[in-house]
């Protein structure tokens, strides 16, 4: 029974589901009538930047209102979308770009390890690269942070993976 049971602390983006957010927000741009003669586009413009462009501002707000609709239905986390400044683009267009946000960087990480360490369960939280391995020989102790991690106010989103 000493075995050890742990866990992975991940925020990672599907980026599959992202494609699919993308496409089903650009076909309820096409449809809507106050985007008609619009030149309002959605694209995901490498691996971890979306870059949307509308007509004016007010039309952009729009257009991102949607893509965040279209996320939240496919079950994607706003959290992991960063927006940059509005800037103005070729042909009166207004333009933004989201960077994706995946990947646990050191200072969050050390945010999480010290939330978990002060809740003073018998576990032990190690950073590994972008991820954090939970670990502790009770099931029910692990079970407890994640619970405590899920009620913890972060501004990225978490997935727990690999528990064994």
């Amino acid at each position: 029974m000493s075995k050890e049971h742990s866990f992975d602390i991940v925020s990672e983006v599907n980026i599959q589901e992202v494609d699919n957010a993308i496409s089903q927000a650009l076909k309820e741009i096409v449809t809507r009538y106050d985007f008609k003669g619009s030149k309002s586009s959605i694209e995901r413009t490498d691996k971890e930047k979306i870059t949307i462009i509308s007509d004016d501002e007010y039309k952009l707000e729009s257009v991102i209102d949607i893509l965040k609709g279209k996320f939240i239905k496919r079950d994607l986390s706003q959290k992991v979308l960063n927006f940059g400044k509005i800037e103005k683009a070729s042909g009166g267009t207004v333009r933004q770009v989201a960077t994706l946000v995946s990947g646990i960087s050191s200072e969050r990480a050390k945010k999480i390890t010290t939330a978990i360490k002060d809740s003073k369960l018998k576990v032990k939280a190690q950073i590994q690269n972008e991820q954090i391995r939970v670990s502790a020989k009770s099931i029910n102790d692990l079970q407890e942070v994640i619970q405590m991690v899920k009620g913890l106010d972060l501004d990225f989103p978490v997935q727990f993976v690999n528990m064994r």
